[in-house]
């Protein structure tokens, strides 16, 4: 706690003032967090003072704060274009780089317990200019790292190894993604009675309602392994549907749908040491992958997107999700998966190109649909496919 307070007041993120006459100031609290490596070893103790935003009122002392949040896409990337490229990849642990964020408006804030300032006076927070800086030059990158010590206080992780509970591993022939230390505390909190594991996150052809099975007394573990699951899901394409699905009954679910979700455990389990793959033989273009099912929910009748993208031989994006309308034909649920992923492959022909990478061919996008195919190339003009005109048109 005194390192915290230390790095605050060095890096000057507040003035202190007296306490304005119509201001109430937010409060703050100490969060507390033990740090290990991806062995489970120690790393170190933390403690983070946070604002606690939430107090404040729009309109009166609402500001425009933004928490730096790493985009698991943007990371997969840069790891595909590094490895095909050679780049080594350091880590860099920046404390207090909540700091890169920016206040627009004044912000006001008490003491934090045990922060003694004279009566009457509250803290003002600053900001810090964010800065990015980018370059393949091992001499240039170490100035990089100076300047940056030199205004935050920051440790040297070296080459990188452990991100946010990521395992990175690099080898001659490419980098590995996995979470394997992940999955085991996970299988350990859902406290499985049995070793049992099976070949496939989710059976075929299964619909869930929420109405279906008896009413789970307690949904709070539920809750919590949905949870994780979703944060698995950065480094695991292959639970991304099962976990869509019962991501949809956390407000009301049962003893079935908590069996559903054991089985993405014993799936896990029997996979632990699956790893993400990202070669160094590999090209730097874009080819995309989208289906479809049609009314697939039994609630809503509505029809489910999925896409995955790959840069050269390595998988960079993935995502299951619900399409926001009901789709009267099977095609028009396609070609709305076909305008999901463009929307995504659109996006990632911008990031390549900020990584320096060129972006002039074509990105093939492919799609087991022939007659949502047809209609993308040339649609046609009559009332079965006109209500779905704008899909069509953004896709080609």
């Amino acid at each position: 706690m005194a390192e915290e307070i230390a790095a605050l007041e060095r890096t000057h993120t507040w003035d202190l003032v007296s306490h304005p006459a119509n201001v109430r100031p937010i409060t703050c609290k100490w969060v507390y967090k033990v740090k290990t490596r991806s062995d489970g070893s120690l790393e170190r103790y933390k403690a983070r003072l946070v604002a606690r935003g939430f107090q404040q009122e729009h309109g009166r002392d609402y500001d425009e704060t933004f928490a730096p949040v790493a985009h698991m896409t943007t990371v997969r990337t840069l790891l595909a274009v590094a490895s095909v490229r050679g780049w080594s990849v350091s880590q860099l642990d920046v404390k207090n780089a909540f700091l890169n964020g920016e206040l627009r408006e004044e912000v006001y804030m008490q003491p934090s317990p045990g922060y003694s300032v004279p009566e009457g006076m509250t803290l003002l927070l600053l900001y810090v200019d964010d800065m990015i800086i980018t370059g393949d030059d091992s001499q240039y990158i170490a100035f990089v790292k100076a300047r940056l010590s030199e205004t935050f206080l920051m440790s040297d992780l070296g080459f990188l190894s452990f991100f946010l509970g990521i395992e990175v591993s690099s080898m001659p022939e490419g980098f590995y993604l996995s979470q394997e230390k992940y999955i085991q505390d996970l299988l350990d909190r859902a406290s499985l009675t049995d070793h049992r594991t099976v070949e496939t996150p989710m059976e075929l052809n299964v619909h869930l309602r929420a109405t279906d099975g008896e009413p789970l007394e307690d949904p709070t573990r539920y809750r919590h392994i949905v949870g994780s699951l979703v944060y698995l899901g950065v480094t695991r394409p292959n639970i991304s549907h099962a976990v869509h699905i019962l991501s949809q009954f956390v407000s009301a679910l049962s003893h079935l749908h908590y069996n559903h979700l054991l089985r993405i455990l014993r799936y896990l389990r029997g996979t632990i040491s699956c790893r993400l793959f990202f070669p160094r033989s590999s090209s730097l273009y874009l080819t995309a992958y989208c289906d479809a099912t049609w009314a697939s929910d039994p609630s809503d009748r509505r029809s489910l997107s999925a896409y995955c993208v790959f840069l050269g031989g390595s998988l960079i994006a993935w995502k299951t999700k619900k399409q926001v309308a009901v789709s009267r034909l099977s095609a028009e649920a396609e070609l709305r998966a076909m305008a999901f992923v463009t929307a995504e492959v659109t996006w990632l022909r911008w990031l390549l190109e900020d990584f320096g990478v060129s972006v002039s061919v074509p990105t093939p996008l492919l799609s087991d649909s022939t007659r949502a195919i047809r209609i993308a190339r040339d649609p046609v003009k009559h009332e079965l496919t006109k209500h779905i005109g704008v899909d069509v048109s953004y896709t080609r």
